[in-house]
């Protein structure tokens, strides 16, 4: 059936309404993925957005292996610029620089990224409207005409009707609060879009900086994107004042206060709790609508492009299922599909975080001077592995995280072998 064609239903005055097979509420990289990924299975689908599009997204724009691999095919990168090296520091400390000969990821903005998967999608079937603001989904009740329908009620009392729901409209999202998604992790990103002149430009392209931060949990970050640089930090939610502090000072470490940015923003990034539903009924969610990123980076479009093509997929089932016994069987499996992979990243980046919380200084210490720590680093961001994969397959890195898990103290200073020398950069084939 296609996009064009949705099927129709009888409603209580007589008439008929459209029923699309698949309604994707939220046109990023989740939403967008997952209407791709119903369309190309033939299914009648729309995609709703709030915004109009292109629209700003408070998003370092890293594309790391994972996302990049998740793409539809013949998706063309439209990359600001390539990532051969890494500068990282410990709160402004002990600077060192690692290099690879491989790329390790590539930096996007997020307007023309988000847009481009988009425009995938319509390809693939899909049809898109924009400025259009759910308000809350129905399977139940008068606006209701069947069992196997699920109603969208927009802003101004719209309704539009869908065998099957996809809620993929952010962290706030409102589809989340109908699925009931639980959260145990919310933290606060601040960002500037800094526009530079080309000397400092020049002076960040193919490198970008991590800086290990002042609070527990908390980084900085500068990828270059052309003449602009993006410069954020990100901490637990309840620090609003210091992790404003940590990005002025960075700011001003960095030699950056001078320049007026282009953009200020901020946005609150949410972690789900193991036992949260990814489902209610005929309605599925991904990417931040359901809590899906990385805990310790918060790393979240490999996570969307990921989870929003498996519910894009499933959601193709649940739209084909004629009765609840089948609703349910086909969302259980999306649930098991969710936590086999992406679930299971998400509980040792849980464990990242909680030893990083403690020890800083130690994960500085591995990443600038021990070479498998280096080369596992490079790995993950080319998409060689995953976190899980690592812990799983590596021994060494599972005891090491063990071990790191029973320290019972944060790590302000790096190992004395880290500042007994001026910095220095190193080399590094990957």
């Amino acid at each position: 059936m296609s996009s064009e064609n949705p099927e129709n239903s009888s409603n209580s005055s007589g008439g008929t309404e459209q029923v699309w097979d698949v309604v994707v509420v939220g046109a990023g990289p989740a939403g967008a993925s997952a209407a791709y990924a119903a369309a190309v299975a033939g299914r009648s689908v729309l995609l709703l957005e709030k915004a109009e599009l292109p629209r700003y997204k408070t998003c370092g724009g890293g594309i790391i292996g994972p996302s990049r691999d998740a793409l539809p095919p013949g998706f063309e990168l439209p990359l600001q610029d390539r990532v051969h090296a890494v500068t990282f520091s410990l709160d402004g400390r002990f600077t060192r620089t690692r290099r690879s000969r491989q790329m390790l990821f590539g930096l996007i903005n997020r307007p023309e990224f988000d847009q481009q998967l988009v425009e995938h999608a319509q390809k693939a079937g899909a049809e898109l409207r924009t400025g259009a603001t759910v308000s809350r989904v129905e399977q139940h009740g008068s606006a209701v005409p069947d069992r196997r329908t699920v109603a969208v009620v927009l802003q101004g009392g719209e309704t539009v009707l869908a065998r099957s729901v996809v809620g993929a409209d952010g962290s706030a999202s409102r589809i989340g609060a109908h699925v009931g998604v639980k959260l145990d992790q919310v933290d606060l990103g601040l960002e500037a879009e800094i526009p530079v002149p080309e000397t400092v430009a020049e002076d960040w392209k193919g490198r970008v900086l991590i800086d290990w931060g002042p609070m527990p949990g908390s980084y900085g970050w500068v990828f270059p994107k052309g003449d602009t640089l993006t410069v954020g930090v990100i901490s637990a939610r309840g620090e609003g004042a210091a992790t404003k502090r940590y990005l002025e000072d960075f700011v001003a470490r960095l030699g950056l206060a001078g320049f007026e940015p282009s953009i200020s923003s901020g946005h609150l990034t949410r972690c789900r709790a193991d036992d949260s539903p990814l489902s209610r009924g005929r309605v599925l969610v991904c990417g931040d609508a359901a809590g899906l990123l990385e805990p310790w980076t918060r790393e979240g479009i490999s996570f969307a492009l990921r989870s929003g093509r498996l519910a894009g997929e499933w959601a193709v089932r649940i739209a084909e299922a004629h009765d609840a016994v089948d609703t349910r069987r086909q969302a259980l499996n999306y649930a098991f599909a969710i936590k086999a992979g992406l679930g299971v990243e998400m509980s040792v980046g849980k464990r990242m975080l909680a030893a990083f919380e403690r020890r800083p200084g130690v994960f500085h210490a591995a990443l600038t001077s021990v070479r498998p720590a280096w080369k596992s680093f490079a790995a993950i961001t080319r998409g060689a592995t995953t976190l899980g994969e690592l812990v799983r397959s590596h021994p060494l890195a599972g005891r090491a995280l063990m071990a790191l898990d029973r320290s019972p103290a944060r790590e302000d200073q790096a190992p004395a072998q880290e500042g007994q020398a001026p910095a220095r950069e190193s080399d590094v084939s990957s």
